[in-house]
C-alpha cells in the first residue's frame, strides 16, 4: 500500500528503540573523508543559508518506494514529497503564530545569561576553599559549552537572527572568538555537508568523529578531554582552505578568545603560575566534553547508512538516520535541545531555534508515526552500552549500507 495510507516503508535491519538490528543488505563499503573535511576554496559564509538541498551529482539517483497501488498520476516521488510538504505546512503553520521571543527570544535569554554568569565563575576560582572553587569551575564549564555549542551550533544555522547579516555577525563571534574554530569550515561541513547528506557514506555519515586507532575505553571515557586541544589544532590545519582574509581574521579571533580567558584566569581568579591557568582552561572548557562526543555519535552512527546514488527521500532519509534522546536539564541548557531531545525535529527543519524545534516536536512525531515512519527514540545509557559492546562495528569498521526493501 502506499505511504499515504498509513503502510510503512520498510528496510531490511530492523529498529528497536532507536537501535539497528538484523543485517543490512550489503552494497560495498564506504571511505570516510578525513577528520573535518575542508569546503571548497574560497567558500563563504553564504553557506549558511538554510533549506538548501543538496542536487543529486551526475548518475544519481534518490530512492523511492513503491510495492502497492499509486494515486492515479502521482509517481512514487511525488508521494514522498507530498508527505514532506504537508508536514511543513503544519510545522509553518506554528512557526508563523508564534511570537518573536519563542523564536528566538527564550535562547537568546539562555546565552545571554551565560555571559552573566562569567564573572561570578571567574571569581569564585579565587577562593582558596574547595566547594567556591569547584563552583566556579562548573560554572565556567558550562558557559563555556552553552557558548560554543549551543551558540556557535544555532549561529551556524542563522537561528539566533532573522537577519543574514547579524548571522555572520553571531557566526564568527560563537564559532571563532569563543570556540577557536573557523567559521566558513564548520558551516560548510556542518550545514552543507551533514545536513545536505545526512548518514550517506562517504558525506554526512559522521565519519569525521571516529578514530578507529583508540580503542572503546580511551575513545570512550579518555580522549573527549582532549577536544579542546584537538579542536585549534583542526581549525588552524583547515585555514589552509579559505581564503587569507577569513583565515587572518580567524587566527585573530581564535587568539582573542584563547588569551582572553587565559589573562582573565590570572588577573581576576588570582591563578600564579601559567600552567596552573593553562590547567584550568583545559578543564573548564573539556567538563562536558564526553556527553558533547557521546552526543554526536549516539544520534546517528549505528542507524542505517545509504549510498549517494541510493538515498531515499529528505523526510525518510531524516526519520531514518537521526536519533532522539531524552530531555536533560543540564545537556538541554549547555547544548540545545536540537541536539538532545529534537535532533530529528532539527533535521527536518535545520532554521528553526532550540525553543521552536521543542515547540513543534509534538507535531513531527504525531505526523511521522501516524505515517508508519520511524521516529528513533533512545536514552543516553542504553546507546553507551550499545557503543561500548558494538565499539569495533559501529566506530572501527565501515559501515553497511542499508537498502530498502520495496524501491523503484
Amino acid at each position: 500500500m502506499p505511504l499515504e495510507d498509513g503502510d510503512p516503508a520498510s528496510w531490511r535491519g530492523q529498529q528497536v528503540n532507536g537501535e539497528v538490528s538484523g543485517t543490512p543488505q550489503l552494497r560495498g563499503t564506504g571511505h570516510p573523508p578525513p577528520w573535518g573535511t575542508p569546503a571548497p576554496d574560497g567558500s563563504r559564509m553564504e553557506a549558511m543559508a538554510e533549506g538548501w538541498e543538496p542536487g543529486p551529482a551526475p548518475g544519481d539517483r534518490d530512492v523511492t518506494f513503491g510495492g502497492g497501488p499509486q494515486r492515479a498520476g502521482q509517481e512514487p516521488w511525488q508521494r514522498e514529497e507530498a508527505l514532506m510538504g504537508e508536514l511543513s505546512e503544519l510545522v509553518q503553520k506554528v512557526v508563523k503564530s508564534s511570537s518573536w521571543w519563542e523564536r528566538h527570544g527564550v535562547d537568546i535569554s539562555i546565552l545571554t545569561c551565560s555571559f552573566l554568569l562569567l564573572p561570578a565563575g571567574f571569581l569564585c576560582l579565587r577562593s582558596a576553599q574547595a566547594i567556591p572553587f569547584l563552583a566556579g569551575v562548573l560554572t565556567l564549564g558550562v558557559v563555556h559549552h552553552t557558548l560554543t555549542v549551543k551558540g556557535s551550533h544555532l549561529a551556524s544555522h542563522n537561528a539566533l537572527t532573522e537577519s543574514k547579516s547579524w548571522g555572520k555577525v553571531w557566526a564568527i563571534f560563537f564559532i571563532e572568538l569563543c570556540s577557536a574554530f573557523t567559521a566558513e569550515q564548520a558551516t560548510y561541513n556542518h550545514v552543507k555537508i551533514h545536513h545536505g547528506y545526512t548518514n550517506v557514506i562517504g558525506l554526512g555519515d559522521s565519519s569525521t568523529w571516529k578514530v578507529p586507532f583508540l580503542n572503546r575505553y580511551i575513545y570512550m571515557f579518555i580522549a573527549p578531554l582532549a577536544v579542546p586541544i584537538i579542536t585549534p589544532l583542526v581549525a588552524l590545519d583547515l585555514l589552509r582552505n579559505v581564503e587569507w582574509k577569513a583565515a587572518l581574521r580567524t587566527l585573530c579571533c581564535m587568539f582573542l578568545g584563547l588569551y582572553c580567558h587565559y589573562w582573565l584566569l590570572l588577573h581576576v581568579s588570582g591563578f600564579q603560575s601559567p600552567w596552573s591557568a593553562l590547567l584550568c582552561m583545559l578543564l573548564t572548557r573539556s567538563l562536558l566534553a564526553h556527553p558533547y562526543i557521546h552526543v554526536n555519535i549516539f544520534q546517528h552512527i549505528g542507524l542505517p547508512m545509504f549510498a549517494a546514488d541510493r538515498k531515499p527521500k529528505r523526510i525518510h532519509l531524516m526519520s531514518l538516520g537521526v536519533l532522539n534522546l531524552p530531555r536533560n536539564a543540564l545537556l538541554d541548557w549547555s547544548f540545545g535541545h536540537s541536539l538532545i531531545s529534537c535532533h530529528v525535529e532539527h533535521h527536518l527543519f535545520p532554521s528553526l531555534s532550540d525553543n521552536m524545534c521543542l515547540k513543534i516536536k509534538p507535531i513531527v512525531s504525531q505526523y511521522l508515526k501516524q505515517k508508519k515512519l520511524p521516529y528513533n527514540e533512545d536514552t543516553y545509557t542504553s546507546r553507551l552500552r550499545l557503543f561500548l559492546q558494538r565499539y569495533e562495528e559501529l566506530m572501527v569498521h565501515a559501515p553497511p549500507i542499508t537498502e530498502l526493501v520495496g524501491i523503484q
